[in-house]
């Protein structure tokens, strides 16, 4: 079997026409995601019910469709356009905010509102509830289960605001508005903040790469029938809308929908801390050596080896043993992979590595059992600040960061749920590894008991053991929420 770089694969299609999507009904995140530079994530409790269902009147106004995000998108594109980029000046922004709300089970439940047949028990029971079966560690067992997650997150939150934009001055102003309009400060709100998280997208030419050094980003699935994902990339073929939207075809529960929750989607929340100087600590002192190999080049060559591309997006399917930042950047050309010689082999990219992981393509499909129904949209943003010189001197994290982790799904069960128990968290997963070549957890999301060596790392000897001496992104905090449509928010969760 031939272990060389693949043939691109060609450009999957036609497809027979797809259900039309109702763009001015679905909440703008979702489909279109919000163009941002900074995003915040106020959490809520519901302090007085009858109150904020009148209040979200006012509210609702505020909320942006996918319709109007495409709209946004395309005037930043005209305004780029207008002001061609020259090298050392820097284009202004135009002031945008995006604003989406999702409520979690419990916000339901306060409201009075029976969202039963939502049917997915892992938002019914809500994530911290799910905590142990994700393997975040904390004490008891059960019931009495408690995450080490930071304390806000331990209470019941009830619903969440997202607003995302150009600035923190643009978003600040707008999440004031919204707070008047619940009487936060006042002498009769309707909520009371939980928490609230702030992310910023990284400096410079680190934009778009999260706080390890990787492009992220780069896998999301193409939607059939969404107009910009018309002439997709190369790569997996696009999925049903109903995979990430409810109640089109690809939504498993779409026949027992009741009306309000069509054109909506799940909201997975989850607070990932990363442990930067020692992740990079790792790579260096377990680097791959060989001929011609300098330290630093055997560190990179294994950090992509954990992660399946290098720091650039660049595929190790496409290109194993060195990077190619031209085509880290191409998007006909980085999702253009598939793990097809590599099924029972790990010369390319390993069993274990976080992309494979997440994403397994052929290493199902050629069972063949789609991977389709399992995809997410991911719409996360990094938090805290650049790796200090004195962490790199001490190798040892002092300043919190990482990443806001939000992604969108028809299901938990079959979306993140599924993915992070039954792929990242699974030791023996892929399924058609050689027994002497026991994957191994994902090094960089695995969690649990099995959280302890991978294979694969040392391209020329697949069965040598990686011991996983530490973990490097830590679960800090998390909900399951659900994203109504407009619709619902006007006619079924605000007061008529």
């Amino acid at each position: 079997m031939s272990t060389g770089p693949q043939k691109p694969i060609p450009n999957p299609g036609p497809f027979p026409p797809p259900v039309p999507l109702k763009l001015d009904n679905i909440q703008g995140d979702i489909l279109a995601g919000f163009p941002k530079k900074t995003e915040t994530l106020y959490f809520f409790e519901i302090t007085d019910k009858d109150k904020f269902r009148y209040d979200l009147r006012s509210f609702n106004p505020l909320v942006k469709s996918v319709a109007q995000v495409l709209a946004d998108r395309k005037a930043i594109d005209e305004h780029k356009k207008k002001h061609p980029h020259h090298p050392g000046s820097k284009l202004p922004l135009i002031p945008l905010v995006g604003v989406n709300i999702a409520f979690s089970h419990f916000g339901f439940k306060k409201l009075g509102i029976d969202d039963g047949k939502l049917s997915d028990s892992a938002f019914l029971a809500g994530q911290r509830a799910d905590a142990e079966g994700l393997h975040d560690k904390g004490t008891g067992t059960g019931p009495s289960y408690v995450p080490d997650w930071e304390q806000p997150f331990k209470k019941e939150i009830h619903g969440v605001f997202l607003l995302a934009g150009d600035s923190h001055a643009t978003i600040d102003k707008k999440l004031h508005d919204i707070k008047n309009i619940f009487g936060v400060g006042g002498p009769k709100p309707s909520i009371k903040e939980i928490t609230t998280v702030r992310g910023d997208t990284r400096p410079g030419d680190q934009s778009a790469h999260e706080h390890f050094g990787y492009l992220d980003g780069v896998s999301n699935p193409a939607i059939k029938g969404f107009a910009p994902d018309a002439n997709p990339p190369p790569g997996p073929a696009p999925i049903d809308a109903g995979v990430i939207v409810t109640g089109y075809p690809g939504d498993e529960k779409q026949r027992d929908r009741e009306s309000w929750q069509l054109d909506g989607s799940f909201l997975v929340f989850r607070y990932l801390f990363q442990k930067v100087p020692e992740f990079n600590k790792f790579v260096f002192d377990n680097r791959l050596r060989g001929p011609g190999l300098t330290d630093k080049e055997g560190a990179d060559l294994l950090g992509a080896r954990l992660i399946g591309r290098w720091k650039s997006g660049a595929p190790l399917d496409i290109t194993p043993f060195i990077d190619d930042p031209k085509l880290g950047v191409d998007p006909q050309e980085n999702n253009n992979f598939h793990f097809a010689a590599e099924s029972q082999i790990q010369k390319l990219c390993p069993f274990a590595a976080h992309v494979r992981k997440t994403l397994p393509r052929a290493d199902l499909e050629e069972l063949p059992v789609s991977i389709a129904k399992f995809r997410i949209m991911r719409r996360g943003i990094q938090f805290g600040p650049e790796v200090t010189e004195e962490e790199k001197k001490a190798k040892k994290t002092s300043q919190g960061r990482g990443l806001v982790f939000v992604c969108y799904q028809s299901s938990i069960e079959n979306g993140f749920q599924f993915m992070q128990k039954r792929w990242v968290n699974n030791a023996k997963f892929p399924p058609r590894a050689p027994e002497d070549q026991r994957p191994g957890v994902d090094p960089i999301l695995g969690q649990g008991p099995d959280r302890d060596r991978i294979t694969g790392y040392n391209p020329n000897k697949p069965t040598d053991p990686l011991e996983l001496t530490g973990e490097w992104i830590i679960p800090r905090g998390g909900e399951y929420f659900f994203s109504p449509s407009l619709k619902a928010l006007k006619e079924r969760i605000a007061h008529s």
